[in-house]
Parts: structure tokens; sequence; C-alpha cells
């Protein structure tokens, strides 16, 4: 009985030591992808402000083959929680690479299709959409963005996936003259439109709900166009 005692605790202290050994060489392996990560945040990053700044995007987007106006930039930097537009700090690059599991530029790139993929979930999309409208406050307590760029904006985020709507939406804010700025609400709003509603004949659309006035606005535009 004591033998085969022995034997289970020995067969117990074999097995912690496996454990213990994979957890080793799991951390170092982590710890080398991380100096990887480092290394390569390094080559981009200015060395007076320790930040990747716009030169440095511009390179690393040269480096991925995108240009800097390609959404899967703007997808890169919610992958990071990037804060300051044109910015990326060591935190956040660390953030996003490490979730990517990019250690070097060409995994980087091959992450970039299965990035967009997670994006455009819908689950994922409406959170994107908002950070999209977020990033581009660029200025402290600014919370609404200029006409031009909410134009601009649109044909990133939303061109592919609702180019109508984003066509008739683009065309009327150019030519109305009630709103020179967009805030967060009327951005959502758009987005929930799109989503929502039946698109151009517009049957389900019911301004007695709490939709932005400057979508009601946008639908009489439509309507009137269309008579």
């Amino acid at each position: 009985m004591r033998r085969s005692a022995s034997k289970k605790k020995s067969g117990q202290s074999a097995e912690s030591v496996t454990t213990d050994l994979f957890r080793s060489a799991s951390s170092k392996a982590s710890t080398k992808e991380m100096d990887r990560i480092d290394h390569l945040f390094n080559q981009y990053a200015n060395r007076s402000s320790s930040l990747i700044d716009p030169e440095g995007i511009e390179e690393l987007c040269s480096n991925l083959e995108v240009s800097h106006t390609d959404i899967r930039i703007l997808m890169l930097a919610w992958k990071m929680k990037a804060e300051k537009q044109g910015y990326f700090t060591h935190e956040e690059w660390r953030r996003g690479l490490k979730a990517l599991r990019a250690d070097t530029i060409s995994k980087l790139k091959k992450a970039l299709p299965e990035l967009e993929k997670e994006v455009r979930r819908p689950s994922n999309f409406a959170d994107f959409y908002a950070y999209a409208f977020r990033y581009c406050l660029t200025e402290e307590k600014q919370k609404s963005i200029d006409i031009e760029t909410i134009c601009q904006l649109l044909e990133i985020v939303m061109g592919s996936t609702f180019r109508a709507q984003v066509d008739y939406f683009v065309e009327y804010l150019k030519i109305q003259n009630d709103y020179k700025v967009i805030n967060m609400d009327q951005w959502m709003g758009l987005y929930r439109f799109c989503n929502e509603i039946s698109f151009p004949d517009m049957g389900n659309y019911n301004p007695e709900l709490a939709w932005p006035l400057i979508l009601d606005n946008f639908v009489e535009w439509i309507l009137e166009k269309q008579a």
C-alpha cells in the first residue's frame, strides 16, 4: 500500500513538473512575441515623442501596402482602442497587435482581412461606427464634426455597405443650409436609419418616432426629389 501511495505521489509530481515546464515555455514565447511587437513599434515611433505619429502611420501604411484612408487602418485603430487620431501610443500598439497575434509586418498584413471580418459582424460594427465618430473628435471638449469631414467619414465607414443611402445623404448634406456640423446622436441616428428603414421607398419611416430632426428633413427632401 505504501509503495502504491508513493507511486501516486510521484505521478502527481511529474504532472506538476510538466505543467510548470509548459507554463514556463508559454511565458517565454509570450515575452519573445511582445519583444518583437515592441521592436516593430520602435521602427515607426517618433523618438522624441515615443508615439507613432502621422508620419509613422504613413510609413506603416506604405509597408502594409494600403492607403492611409483605407477602412482597415481605422479598424486597426479601433482594435488598439487608439484615443487620438493619427497617433498610436506604445500601450495601444501592444494591445492591438497582441490581440491580432501579429509581431511582424507580414503577420499584420495577413491579419487585416480577418480584422475586417471581425469588425463587420453586426455585434461589433455598431461599436466601430460610434468609435469612428469619436476618433475624429480632435479637439478637447469637441462634440460635433464639420459636414465635409462627415461626408468623407461616411464614404469610408458605410460606403461599401449602404452605398445608396450614403450617396443620397452626402448629396443632401452638401446642398442643405441648416446644419454646419453633425453630433453623435445624429451620426448614430443615420446608422439606425440605414439598418431599419427600407430604401429608397422608406415606407416604414415614421417621423413620429424619436428620429433626429435632420433625418426627418432628409426623408422629406428625398420624397420631394422622387415626386
